[in-house]
């Protein structure tokens, strides 16, 4: 038999050196392009520090992508992870790594960043202010059902229940057709790996179908359980069949072994995507909602709010920017992307006035109520597509903003947006970001 070919290059012996943003890898090795310079790899499952033997899998005009094949000497930087999915999951990028470390190399990524894409001279950045937990610090976590269950290198050496094709988990990193088992998750408390497991083991004993992700069939779709620091807890099933009987079912198991939870809702998706935001959400038992603290103040989070999923860690954030916006109590102040208004009822009291704008309407009216609970009345929130609402007619009626607060989604800020705060003249933005590439370039 003839050796196998592969269609691009190997290198060996070569030295991680970095990381970016997401977790990958980057290392760089001389290769002979018509520039004669170094080009840059982005390898994943290494550190810096490893010095390993690599099959490129992807050849890009200015990069490659590739993955280890050796670890020829690993990294003194690696530790033990925590979690036993590690490394097959893409859940966590860098559970190998310690936290103090992870975070020294996200404080200088954010920083090129910025420089970067954004073209900005920086003064001297803060440092990251770290979260007290690194573990069990998630409020919410979604899963997915799957008919086609990824089966890794351990489970077919093992032939561990080869026959059980069905899963409940999380998608392997680029296969959307494939989940992987979920036995537990150490990002949420583990309540909820018992509700998850709980769930998993009676669709099994009960024979539920699971979904196809592929052919768009089978019962159980996807289950997102919410959690609260004061120990409310939301279970909210997705069913992409209306099969009553059978959903009431394991409904009515889940609120008899679990009488802790809060909220036990559901919904029929009979779509070919996953998004629940246009849908029908069933109250099956206790509320309709979660309430979260976060200080003195209360918030309600409905199953389609959007509240940060480090609730400390928010508290924290939230803190700094209401310091960043340094309020003296006169000032009208605009909250772009509000989601459950949680910023704009935490700096109302050092405001004049807060206008709250969020794009899903169920949201909007959970900040109502959340100014409602907490005895907050200078707030007002608006329903709608934030490059349609916020315009030069919308400013004219609820006042010039002296501070802009704005935290929003990845894909950042639309250009009609930016268009919009730079007519404003506006003397004060305050800009939260999840995704530091696009924040550079909206700068």
């Amino acid at each position: 038999m003839g050796r196998q070919r592969y269609k691009y290059p190997k290198f060996e012996n070569v030295k991680v050196i970095d990381l970016t943003i997401d977790g990958k890898a980057v290392a760089k090795v001389l290769y002979d392009n018509p520039d004669k310079k170094d080009i840059t790899i982005f390898i994943t499952k290494a550190m810096p520090g490893d010095i390993v033997n690599i099959q490129i899998n992807k050849k890009k005009k200015n990069y490659f992508e590739g993955y280890p094949t050796e670890f020829v000497k690993l990294s003194s930087q690696r530790i033990e992870p925590v979690c036993r999915h590690y490394g097959i999951c893409g859940g966590c990028t860098r559970q190998d790594l310690d936290y103090k470390t992870q975070l020294e190399y996200k404080q200088r990524q954010i920083e090129e960043t910025l420089k970067r894409i954004g073209k900005i001279e920086l003064p001297q950045a803060k440092k990251i202010t770290a979260s007290e937990d690194s573990v069990y610090y998630r409020n919410k976590l979604e899963y997915t059902f799957s008919n086609k269950r990824w089966l890794t290198e351990a489970d077919i050496e093992n032939r561990y229940n080869i026959e059980q094709s069905n899963a409940l988990g999380f998608h392997i990193p680029g296969r959307f057709d494939k989940v992987l088992d979920i036995t537990e998750c150490k990002l949420q408390s583990e309540l909820s790996n018992e509700i998850k497991n709980f769930i998993r083991q009676f669709a099994f004993d009960n024979k539920l179908s699971f979904y196809d992700l592929v052919e768009h069939h089978g019962l159980l779709r996807n289950l997102i359980i919410r959690t609260s620091t004061i120990g409310e807890i939301m279970v909210l099933l997705s069913f992409a069949e209306n099969k009553i009987q059978e959903i009431e079912n394991l409904l009515k198991a889940i609120q008899q072994k679990f009488q802790q939870i809060t909220s036990i809702m559901y919904v029929v998706n009979p779509k070919k995507n996953d998004t629940i935001l246009d849908l029908d959400i069933i109250n099956f038992s206790g509320k309709d909602h979660i309430i979260e603290q976060m200080g003195e103040l209360k918030f309600k989070v409905g199953p389609k709010s959007f509240y940060q999923t480090n609730s400390k860690q928010a508290h924290t954030l939230y803190k700094i920017a209401k310091n960043l916006a340094d309020l003296k109590g006169t000032e009208t102040v605009y909250d772009l992307y509000t989601g459950t208004g949680t910023i704009a009822n935490f700096v109302a009291d050092k405001a004049k006035k807060v206008i709250g704008i969020e794009y899903v309407p169920e949201a909007i009216e959970d900040a109502k109520v959340n100014s409602e609970i907490n005895g907050i009345k200078n707030t007002e929130f608006y329903a709608g597509d934030m490059k349609d609402i916020l315009n030069e007619e919308f400013i004219e009626k609820n006042g010039k903003p002296d501070v802009i607060i704005l935290d929003p989604p990845r894909a950042g800020i639309h250009g009609d947006v930016i268009n919009t705060l730079i007519n404003s003249k506006t003397e004060k933005i305050v800009y939260i970001s999840c995704n530091p590439a696009t924040q550079a370039r909206d700068l």
